[in-house]
């Protein structure tokens, strides 16, 4: 999963400048739109700023708006509305099939916004998932997206520091109004939260996480500028991000958890059966009511399992379906390292495996620098295995994150190879890197991203592991089946708590009867389910769609249909709602008929 920064109101990301082009429409790019989305962009990176820093533009990265006020909302909306009554002034009819895409993407994404900041998920700040105090934790560690390279980057981050105190007190004051308003999170979630944050909360301030970049200076940096930049980190830790941490624990801790509720879903809060339609939307973007995504998963849960089984058969395991689970999960020769070392360079041979056949599938592979690395010790135990973007101009390298909290515990029947498709390569690393380095695309593409595109791509990268090399081992391919079927049964269970009063104790008990998921797996799974709602809902819509469209245009073209050009064209123009997809797709086939 790409890495967001915490503003489920905002996907966009807009147009820039580019040098006129001739396309099949035989028009030019409109040079007067391409100045309106520039401006909006420049206007909607001074809003999020670290959005900005998360994709290489440092520019604004001693900003850190309180988007806890009710002013910040207010200009939100001012900017949303104006943006879109500034974009009517363009003729559609004008502009070439180039800028059509622009304008579909801007006109969708400003009525999305708009009516996102009618809900009143406001007053749930952040989760356990994620939200700004997780992600200050990976900015100030110095090993994210925040650079430490100069004085000045390190001036910038203590700027950052003093603008969260802000932040974290606002947020204190909307959680006290969802209480009374009854805009709450669940219990189970509240308790996961206090010991993310207590684990901030350090005496001494060359113990805290955020004293890593002092410990890091670069050999350029004078002697004078370490002993100032150490002082000010050390005074910034104890006298601001300590007591910020602090107080958000012990309100948390002594106020909200015992004001939290007992159900699992959104429609307990007020106006949540409406919020979660709009979620529903926002991350799928498609119309398909919940109940039409909520039967799909039932009938794909029911066609996996049937594959799965076919899989224990052939291996001659004599037990049932639930019973192979069960010795897949707990057999000590599925679990063969020693140390995170081992399981990091066991990525890294299915790498190595797979690089042959990838010219096969992809004539056009990014240059952006790809790393594996181990999920940080103080959010590992709620993460799941992930990928942070590189930036646009390659300074810092795609990322794979994978928690490993007990390495001895790894098991290799997990997915590995299905997880690596997906987070890594030809997953998440390819798409949003080539998205991002093509400068010829405006930046409306570069940094767009919906979920139901790149989370459903990289899906359905899982399915071309037979193709890449992998998935020979029986055991590898039941794990990527099992990745398949809990992407289904996402489906199931998150429009049931949502909508259906499933209890998040239900929720975990069907996830474990259908694949091969222990307890502790289980019950993180569905309260990230919990927390953002409609969201995992994006990744098999996304790869049923895109698995849809390879099918349809295969047997459309016959033997003019080549699996690398699909591919290419798929990912060229960058993520993007997936009806202006379809109508992209069709354009190009429609060329080679």
């Amino acid at each position: 999963m790409k890495i967001k920064i915490f503003n489920l109101l905002i996907y966009l990301a807009v147009l820039s400048a580019c040098k006129p082009i001739n396309n099949h429409s035989g028009l030019v790019d409109n040079k007067d739109l391409a100045n309106f989305f520039e401006r909006y962009w420049d206007h909607h990176l001074r809003l999020n700023p670290l959005e900005a820093t998360q994709e290489g533009d440092y520019r604004f990265n001693a900003l850190l708006p309180n988007d806890q006020t009710v002013k910040f909302r207010d200009s939100l909306h001012q900017f949303y509305q104006s943006s879109l009554d500034s974009l009517s002034t363009f003729k559609y009819e004008d502009l070439n099939a180039n800028d059509k895409i622009s304008y579909d993407m801007f006109s969708y994404n400003m009525k999305m916004d708009l009516e996102g900041l009618k809900n009143n998920l406001w007053m749930i700040p952040f989760n356990q998932f994620w939200g700004l105090p997780i992600s200050m934790g990976q900015l100030g560690s110095g090993s994210g997206a925040q650079p430490f390279k100069t004085v000045a980057d390190y001036d910038n981050w203590l700027a950052r520091i003093k603008a969260f105190t802000n932040w974290s007190d606002s947020s204190i004051v909307n959680f006290k109004k969802g209480i009374s308003a009854g805009v709450i999170l669940p219990k189970a979630l509240v308790i996961k939260i206090i010991p993310q944050l207590n684990a901030l909360v350090v005496t001494d301030p060359e113990k805290s996480l955020f004293f890593t970049p002092v410990t890091k200076f670069p050999t350029s940096f004078s002697v004078a500028e370490k002993q100032r930049l150490t002082a000010a980190f050390k005074a910034s830790i104890s006298t601001e991000l300590v007591p910020a941490y602090a107080r958000l624990e012990s309100f948390l801790r002594t106020e909200y958890l015992q004001k939290a509720r007992l159900s699992s879903g959104i429609s307990a809060i007020p106006g949540g059966a409406a919020d979660y339609v709009f979620l529903v939307k926002s991350w799928t973007t498609i119309n398909e009511s919940p109940e039409e995504i909520y039967q799909t998963g039932l009938k794909e849960v029911s066609r996996i399992r049937h594959t799965m089984d076919s899989v224990r058969q052939s291996v001659g395991f004599k037990g049932d379906l639930k019973a192979f689970f069960e010795y897949m999960k707990n057999d000590p020769r599925f679990m063969p390292y020693k140390t995170p070392e081992q399981v990091l360079q066991a990525f890294e041979a299915i790498h190595k495996r797979m690089l042959p056949k990838l010219s096969l599938l992809y004539s056009h592979v990014p240059k952006t620098n790809f790393e594996i690395r181990q999920t940080e010790a103080f959010r590992a135990a709620s993460s799941s295995a992930e990928y942070m973007q590189g930036t646009a101009d390659g300074s810092r390298p795609g990322i794979f994150y994978v928690p490993i909290l007990d390495a001895t515990k790894f098991n290799t029947t997990s997915g590995m190879e299905s997880l690596f498709l997906h987070e890594a390569i030809p997953g998440h690393h390819y798409q949003i890197s080539l998205q991002q380095e093509n400068k010829s695309l405006p930046k409306f593409r570069r940094f767009s991203w919906y979920g139901a595109y790149g989370e459903g791509y990289a899906l359905y990268c899982e399915s071309l592991g037979k193709e890449l090399g992998l998935y020979t081992d029986p055991y590898q391919y039941m794990g990527a089946l099992g990745d398949e079927i809990h992407r289904a049964i996402r489906l199931v269970v998150d429009v049931a708590l949502h909508t259906k009063s499933m209890t998040r104790e239900q929720a975990i008990t069907y996830m474990i009867e259908n694949e091969a998921i222990d307890e502790g797996g289980a019950t993180a799974e569905i309260e990230r389910y919990m927390a953002i709602p409609g969201q995992a809902l994006s990744y098999k819509i996304g790869a049923l769609k895109i698995r849809a469209l390879r099918a349809k245009y295969k047997q459309e073209l016959g033997n003019k249909f080549k699996i690398a050009e699909f591919h290419n064209q798929l990912l060229k123009d960058g993520c993007m709602p997936l009806a202006i997809v379809e109508k992209k797709m069709d354009a190009w086939a429609l060329t080679l008929k």
